[in-house]
C-alpha cells in the first residue's frame, strides 16, 4: 500500500509564493508517476501538474505554466510543488497522487493513490 502525506499549505496574500511536499511511503517512488491536483469549494478537483519517473518530464495545467514548478527527489521518496505568484483564485485543497506508469498521467482517474490534501488560501 502507497501512502501520500501533503504538507506545506497556509493562508497567503496575493503575490506570495508557497512549497507543498507530498512525501510517499513506497519503495519503489522512482517507478511511480506523480501529479497534483486542486479543488476548489463547489467545483470538481483539476489537473495542475504532472512529473514522470524522468524528473525532465512535466506537464502543466495552462493556467500554471511559469508560475507553479514541480519536482521529485527520488533519494527522499518526496515530491514538491512551487508555486509562485499566487492569485486568490489558487484557493483550494490540493491534493498530490501516485501511479506505476511508464507515460504521464494527467487525469484524475488515471491514478491509483491519494494524499488527504493540504488547504492552501490566498487572500487578495
Amino acid at each position: 500500500q502507497v501512502q501520500l502525506v501533503e504538507s506545506g499549505g497556509g493562508l497567503v496574500q496575493a503575490g506570495d509564493s508557497l512549497r507543498l511536499s507530498c512525501a510517499v511511503s513506497s519503495r519503489t517512488f522512482s517507478l511511480l508517476v506523480m501529479g497534483w491536483f486542486r479543488q476548489a469549494p463547489e467545483k470538481e478537483r483539476e489537473f495542475v501538474a504532472a512529473i514522470g519517473r524522468s524528473t525532465g518530464n512535466t506537464n502543466y495545467a495552462d493556467s500554471m505554466k511559469g508560475r507553479f514548478t514541480i519536482s521529485r527527489d527520488n533519494g527522499k521518496r518526496t515530491m514538491y510543488l512551487q508555486m509562485n505568484s499566487l492569485k486568490p483564485e489558487d484557493t483550494a485543497v490540493y491534493y498530490c497522487a501516485a501511479v506505476n506508469s511508464p507515460r504521464l498521467v494527467l487525469h484524475t482517474g488515471g491514478y491509483d493513490y491519494w494524499g488527504q490534501g493540504t488547504q492552501v488560501t490566498v487572500s487578495s
